[in-house]
């Protein structure tokens, strides 16, 4: 396919969105092309300045060699690092201004160790066609800004559709992980893939195993924290990625059964996901308000109820049950994640709100102890503000009266856990007694029944609220008498 220009007008505009960025281009490219080089803007950065966004940080092709771009580069920059070397890519930083400069690249993947087999190309369309997707391999020369578009990627952005340079068979067999980033771009651009494109996904799923979790992860995180997720989501589920990558998403599309009688889980998890994105606060807010876009709290309200499907029961009457699936889902979410190499931090919070997501159930049916906020606060920690968030969100009944008493329940839950905040500052609930005075007043050294008797005395607080330091101290010797220890 040749080149197909854009009007004046459209590429004046796409210019004008690499203002703040134009001069670093310009500079480099005048410097590649005194020491007879080939220099380009390529990829995301150009499909940006089409859609009217703009990036600090750029990815360029070139036909130096690795070590001849270092040296440019070395001379340009205040810092350089080649960690992508063995790739031909070289990285450098001026000011805010990031540039990665890869040496045009002809590679392809040898479908065995996840590895690509490096061999350096001779020319821009070269390099182009072997990128994942037409919309990213439209390209800019520098110092010139003449515009490269060898495969219609400019069409594809009007029309909001992925194809792939090379057939989609091919594309995804030099790298499965590109189906991942077609997910990805749906839920980052709007865009869908083209007919051939999602075949090739449905009959290449299975491929996506050879590449590392690391990779899977890093693309699962970026669609995750995307404006749209539940479209990329959904891609994953249809093409058959996600039952190799997260299939415990695919699994929650439990058989309805003949009399309709349970919701279908998959559609209410990706409905909380939604709801859980429109409670986030804005991105410089507050961390109370869980700026967005936040992966814990998404994370949290995909997999909430991931352990549906191994709970599930049919009652006698014809009713279904799902009996400790929060318990049975933290577990699952834990391991999933630790599958796909996500942080330890992540893993746990997003374990504890899965476990935590059903304890507001019942709240409005009888009213709370103290005792009992008490320690919905202190079991959330930190956690807290997004469990408010992922609690409201699972409410996805179409009852709209059911719907407003929740909703009141909870916010009658939240102003008596600001009240008991306010009064006890429940953030910082501890024992009235510290370690020290524990062993002091039980003659005992740090150890097991020093961790049990500073339990004992967190419950006495949570159950009862603040008593005092000689009330407290009574219990704790009260309590005491009655164990074995104490005996000896």
């Amino acid at each position: 396919m040749s080149d197909r220009q854009p009007p004046a007008a459209l590429l004046r505009e796409a210019v004008a969105n690499l203002a703040p960025v134009l001069p670093v281009l310009t500079d480099l490219g005048e410097r590649f092309a005194a020491a007879g080089h080939e220099l380009a803007l390529v990829g995301g950065p150009v499909r940006d300045a089409f859609l009217g966004r703009t990036s600090n940080d750029l990815d360029l092709t070139t036909s130096a060699g690795p070590d001849e771009t270092e040296r440019l580069l070395t001379g340009w920059g205040s810092a350089t690092w080649d960690m992508g070397r063995a790739f031909g890519t070289i990285g450098a930083r001026r000011g805010a201004t990031v540039v990665e400069v890869t040496t045009y690249r002809a590679d392809a993947y040898d479908g065995v160790t996840r590895k690509p087999v490096v061999a350096f190309g001779d020319s821009l369309e070269e390099d182009l066609v072997r990128r994942d997707f037409a919309c990213n391999a439209m390209a800019l020369r520098l110092p010139d800004l003449a515009f490269v578009d060898p495969h219609g990627g400019l069409g594809d952005l009007e029309a909001k559709v992925l194809r792939t340079p090379s057939p989609p068979e091919v594309s995804f067999d030099d790298d499965p992980l590109r189906m991942m980033r077609a997910a990805r771009f749906v839920a980052q651009l709007g865009f869908v893939p083209a007919p051939d494109v999602l075949a090739a996904m449905r009959e290449m799923a299975g491929d996506i195993a050879r590449v590392s979790a690391e990779r899977v992860r890093d693309e699962l995180v970026k669609l995750l924290l995307a404006p749209h997720p539940r479209a990329g989501l959904e891609l994953l589920s249809a093409s058959g990625l996600a039952a190799v990558v997260l299939p415990e998403l695919p699994a929650l599309q439990l058989e309805v059964d003949e009399h309709h009688r349970h919701k279908d889980v998959y559609e209410h998890s990706m409905t909380v996901l939604e709801q859980a994105i429109d409670l986030e606060g804005p991105a410089d807010g507050p961390p109370e308000s869980v700026p967005g876009p936040d992966l814990v709290l998404r994370l949290a309200a995909l997999l909430h109820d991931v352990g549906k499907p191994a709970t599930r029961r049919f009652e006698d009457g014809g009713g279904v049950s799902f009996h400790h699936h929060e318990v049975v889902g933290a577990k699952l979410a834990s391991k999933r994640l630790k599958a796909l190499r996500v942080d330890k931090e992540t893993t746990k919070a997003v374990a504890r709100l899965v476990e935590l997501h059903l304890r507001f159930h019942g709240y409005g049916e009888g009213q709370w102890t103290d005792s009992a906020v008490r320690r919905y606060v202190t079991d959330a920690g930190d956690l807290l503000p997004r469990l408010h968030r992922l609690t409201r969100a699972d409410c996805t009944t179409r009852n709209v009266r059911k719907a407003r008493r929740l909703s009141e329940a909870y916010d009658d839950l939240e102003r008596r856990i600001e009240r008991l905040t306010a009064e006890e500052e429940l953030k910082a609930v501890r024992p009235e007694l510290d370690g020290n005075q524990i062993a002091e007043a039980l003659g005992i050294r740090p150890g097991p029944v020093l961790g049990r008797a500073y339990q004992h005395l967190l419950a006495v607080r949570l159950d009862e609220g603040p008593i005092g330091p000689d009330a407290a101290r009574e219990r704790l010797l009260s309590w005491w008498a009655e164990q074995p220890e104490s005996q000896g």
